[in-house]
């Protein structure tokens, strides 16, 4: 088996599409968000990557048949102001730095071939705590889309994210850079602690404002309120219980 290798279902003809990539990463905002936006618009898979950069393992399904650990490319062909759609998702990233950066490099180069006009990444922002309302930060490959994000209400924060963005979706803008295609992330504030509904609906709310898309968040909306219920139990769980008014007279 080579390193990466590519199964096409169908080839589209797609005309200047725009990528949105969104695989596993903190939170799983990403993945959740770039799903939740291809289910939305109906999207058409159209093929499946496999590499030794993933995982040695299968997955069952609930008939006990087993796939291979993929990523897998979507398609939705735009109409009016919204603009064709590729989708990048899947089960994991490259294990390693040499497979991000081959992966990352394969994804940029069937890009070019498509004429992809634009990349948006889509992650998570660990801070390490629970959050209400999340902000979208962002990063661009260059001053003009970064001004353009800001007017959407991205925020370009200094020295945020401190520690740069690790995996596809930073080497997707780098290398995208360098290969000469404009590219944008979008992360979502999350907790790290949990699967984030909240951080991938803000992110979404974004995205959609740029790509024309009309988005039900409703059911985001419903697991966001299913992770606030299990969080309030381990608050409650986590909390000493109060002393007793007879025992009141010893503390010191």
């Amino acid at each position: 088996m080579d390193n990466i290798k590519i199964v096409f279902l169908e080839e589209p003809e797609l005309k200047s599409p725009i990528m949105v990539e969104g695989l596993p990463g903190v939170g799983n905002v990403g993945k959740l968000a770039a799903e939740h936006l291809l289910e939305q618009v109906k999207a058409t898979k159209f093929a499946d990557i496999y590499s030794k950069f993933f995982p040695p393992q299968v997955l069952l399904d609930d008939d006990g048949v087993i796939r291979l650990v993929n990523n897998q490319l979507y398609y939705s062909k735009g109409s009016g102001d919204r603009p064709d759609i590729i989708f990048l998702t899947g089960d994991y990233q490259g294990l390693t730095p040499e497979g991000q950066y081959e992966l990352s490099d394969y994804i940029l180069q069937l890009s070019k071939k498509w004429k992809v006009k634009m990349i948006f990444t889509l992650g998570g922002y660990g801070i390490g705590k629970m959050i209400e309302k999340p902000r979208v930060l962002g990063a661009a490959t260059d001053l003009d889309l970064v001004e353009e994000m800001k007017k959407k209400g991205v925020i370009f924060s200094k020295g945020e994210p401190g520690s740069g963005i690790v995996g596809a979706s930073g080497l997707l803008l780098g290398l995208g850079k360098i290969e000469g295609i404009k590219a944008v992330c979008l992360m979502g504030e999350t907790s790290g602690y949990f699967v984030d509904p909240k951080g991938a609906e803000a992110v979404l709310r974004v995205l959609a404002s740029i790509l024309n898309v009309e988005i039900d968040f409703s059911e985001l909306e419903t697991k966001a309120e299913q992770i606030d219920m299990i969080t309030s139990k381990l608050k409650e769980i986590e909390q000493p219980p109060e002393p007793r008014r007879e025992d009141l007279g010893y503390i010191g």
